[in-house]
């Protein structure tokens, strides 16, 4: 019986550090696709959010063209950035913060 206990608490250490360290992970995710410039023919570009369970992570848009590719990636604090943000990279934020409510 105390063999068992020993490793019921050897469990509990472990699955409390895992659920640490799970915490940090990307755990939210909200992708929305468009098209920025009319003379391109269809919704070629993205913001994509990656968040963690606390809303912290970063948006990652690219924007294409005819011309190129073009990538932006911003920081996410508490489901919000320091940086200013397109209506796109905010709508992707969001469904990634709602994704529990979906």
């Amino acid at each position: 019986m105390k063999e068992v206990l020993k490793q019921f608490e050897e469990l509990k250490k472990e699955v409390k550090e895992i659920s640490r360290i799970s915490s940090f992970s990307v755990q939210r995710v909200g992708i929305i696709r468009y098209n920025p410039f009319s003379e391109v023919g269809s919704d070629q570009s993205f913001s994509v959010a990656l968040l963690d369970r606390d809303n912290n992570g970063v948006v990652i848009s690219s924007l294409y063209s005819r011309d190129g590719n073009r990538v932006y990636g911003k920081p996410v604090k508490n489901g919000k950035s320091e940086y200013s943000l397109s209506g796109e990279e905010k709508k992707a934020i969001e469904k990634a913060v709602n994704i529990d409510r979906e």
